[in-house]
């Protein structure tokens, strides 16, 4: 399955090509304009003459040297390109102040510009602990207003609104944009954020964002003609996120290749936020490691149509779930979505059976109920089903050691497995699941090509369960140590198709029907 046609993807890369075709272009050195790299001094008002000046001539290259330039919010500006020099550190205010009196401001924002840049070697550095530490100062002085902070949450903490918490990059509403070799770190918020923004090109790009929580490493929002590459992605939450915001819009044409990426929360998600949809979206070669929830996450619940996702060539190492693709209905005030045409291929994944993140400074969160190792999951809700979805070549090797004494659900209760339709998707959003390997639920149309479940510990539950499916083929399924009967579990499935079904004592004996 192809979603993207050779000839689709070169009249895309011709698009991007003309972002990197440049003409002379005058540079602004910051230092010129009075900026002073010590560290200390701000130099928000230096910096933006800089862009200012260079936007009132045309546009050009506003260049950050080597140094420490501490700076406030700067907003950029059409045809400008704000180049980091190897060694140039841009760092974040420390003074919670200087992002706004209201809702903290991000800082670096661009709003309806085009044909902007951010390259170079240099590092954005938003010095998340100080900044921190300024937050709480204020707060209990009661100089600074939060809603959140005082409440209970899963980590225990006393954690401030996203409000007080500044992005580090926000650009909205622009077209052509590019951004190159660039490091960024140490946010307090998400990393960056690019929403309804067209042509965007972002290529060998570091990110180290694990300072505080709702860390993304990256989100792409409502975004068209995107092709995201040769990037590293730490990340206290998801680590490579698109998203959809507007009911009317979509992430389109969107295509993210040899990454590599380490996250407390998904590697590769497609959700949560998922009011519009998400259109002909292309992953290739994601290499995944220490990461608490899914290596892939597919998750549309606030009613946006998710199609055409062509995913292949993921390794993932101590990862705490391979695959999961929910279609739910979080948003009431709307019809429920659609899933449908998801390819996934050539993955690999082993799964632990302790926390893979742990000992990271900003954790996941401890799951309340008790469980044993969480299968990899595609499941709708009644009424609404994930469609025509295809995985080849998949293998999922588990650590096991699953006890009934931990959580024990018995295959003669698949009815008590909780719908969570309101809920917020994660693969251990239903609770103790009654399979290890693979579950299905209310979903139409699924061909498995060439499965590996592996487990080297013990387990009480059977290795695969499809319930509610209607259209179910199975082809090459491996499941080479038993360790209970049955081993495959069809209820209320509807056009079974199976061959070369791989198990220890044969498939007859292993698979059990009702």
């Amino acid at each position: 399955m192809k979603y993207i046609s050779k000839t689709a993807l070169a009249v895309l890369l011709s698009v991007f090509i003309g972002i990197t075709a440049s003409a002379q272009v005058k540079t602004y050195n910051i230092k010129n304009y009075g900026a002073i790299a010590d560290g200390k001094t701000n130099n928000t008002a230096a910096i933006q003459k800089a862009i200012d000046e260079a936007s009132a001539n045309g546009g050009g290259r506003v260049l950050v040297p080597a140094g420490k330039f501490v700076t406030g919010v700067i907003t950029i500006q059409s045809n400008i390109e704000l180049h980091l020099d190897k060694d140039a550190f841009l760092l974040g205010s420390t003074i919670r102040t200087d992002y706004g009196d209201g809702k903290a401001s991000p800082l670096i924002i661009a709003n309806h510009q085009h044909h902007i840049a951010i390259t170079g070697h240099g590092t954005i550095d938003g010095q998340g602990d100080s900044l921190l530490k300024d937050i709480y100062r204020r707060l209990n002085a009661g100089t600074l207003q939060d809603t959140e902070w005082r409440k209970p949450n899963p980590w225990h903490q006393m954690r401030p609104t996203e409000d007080n918490r500044p992005k580090l990059i926000e650009f909205k509403n622009c077209d052509d944009i590019q951004l190159k070799n660039i490091t960024i770190k140490n946010g307090l918020c998400w990393t960056q954020n690019y929403k309804n923004c067209t042509n965007m090109v972002i290529d060998s790009m570091k990110v180290e964002n694990v300072t505080y929580w709702n860390n993304d490493g990256i989100d792409i929002v409502d975004c068209k003609n995107v092709k995201l590459t040769n990037s590293f992605f730490n990340a206290a939450d998801d680590g490579i996120c698109l998203k959809s915001e507007d009911p009317d819009g979509a992430c389109e044409n969107v295509y993210v290749a040899n990454c590599r990426v380490r996250s407390s929360a998904s590697a590769v998600k497609l959700g949560t936020g998922s009011l519009g949809g998400f259109k002909k979206i292309a992953i290739r070669n994601i290499s995944v490691y220490d990461t608490y929830r899914s290596a892939i996450a597919i998750e549309t619940v606030d009613g946006g149509v998710l199609e055409d996702v062509d995913i292949r060539d993921i390794v993932a190492k101590n990862t705490g779930n391979a695959i999961v693709i929910r279609l739910g209905h979080r948003n009431q005030k709307r019809p429920a979505g659609v899933l449908r045409r998801v390819y996934i291929g050539n993955v690999t994944v082993d799964v632990p059976a302790g926390k893979p993140d742990a000992g990271y400074p900003i954790e996941g969160p401890i799951v309340s109920v008790p469980h044993n190792v969480f299968p990899s999951s595609i499941t709708g809700i009644p009424g609404s089903r994930a469609q025509d979805i295809t995985l080849e070549n998949i293998t999922i090797n588990y650590a096991g050691g699953a006890k009934k004494e931990v959580a024990n659900f018995g295959i003669d209760s698949l009815e008590k497995v909780p719908e969570k339709i309101r809920d917020y998707p994660e693969f251990s959003m239903f609770g103790e699941l009654p399979a290890w390997g693979f579950y299905i639920r209310h979903a139409d149309g699924i061909k498995i090509k060439n499965m590996v479940l592996t487990c080297k510990g013990t387990d009480y539950r059977p290795a695969f369960i499809a319930d509610d499916v209607n259209g179910l083929s199975l082809n090459g399924l491996n499941i080479p140590q038993v360790k209970t009967k049955p081993v495959i579990l069809l209820n209320k499935v509807s056009g079974f198709v199976s061959e070369n079904i791989t198990i220890p004592g044969g498939a007859k004996q292993n698979i059990q029907v009702q």
